[in-house]
């Protein structure tokens, strides 16, 4: 029985690692953490190998997971340094928002954010996201409808204030 569960663990390695490391490349933006996401998603997977229906799923709702906590992270660290640079200088009276896409996603709420993360990025049609969340298609399909009125609506925003 050990040897079929780390055959069937290799096997799905080989299978999945190389597109999830790579949807993880997209997101974050750097090969190594990229790769330290998609390695600790496995890690975790493996922990939980007997409990896990949908290991596929299981991956990559974990690597999202793993890069909103990466994208936090940064952003951390982006205030720290703002803060730092920025405290003998006079901060302008409105910061202007970065329109990029990615932190746009980021500054979803979950809800919105988890089906955004695996249908658009990960390539996952409807009904796996579904499968995944918990939450029927209908679900799915408002909530990814919600999400891109809201990126619409910011980057419009965003876009208006640079003219």
């Amino acid at each position: 029985m050990k040897r079929s569960r780390e055959t069937a663990a290799s096997e799905l390695f080989a299978a999945v690692y190389p597109r999830l490391a790579g949807w993880c490349r997209r997101l974050v933006d750097d090969d190594e953490t990229a790769h330290e996401i998609a390695s600790e998603a496995f890690t975790r997977l493996w922990a939980r190998w007997t409990k896990v229906a949908e290991p596929r799923g299981f991956l990559y709702v974990t690597a999202a997971n793993l890069v909103r906590d990466h994208w936090r992270k940064l952003e951390r660290e982006r205030r720290a340094v703002r803060r730092a640079t920025t405290e003998e200088a006079v901060r302008p009276p409105a910061e202007q928002a970065d329109p990029s896409v990615r932190l746009l996603v980021q500054s979803l709420p979950e809800r919105l954010r988890v089906p955004i993360l695996l249908h658009y990025y990960a390539d996952m049609p409807i009904r796996e996201v579904s499968v995944l969340t918990g939450r029927k298609e209908g679900t799915i399909k408002a909530d990814l409808h919600a999400a891109r009125e809201l990126l619409r609506a910011h980057l419009r925003r965003s876009l208006d204030h640079t003219l």
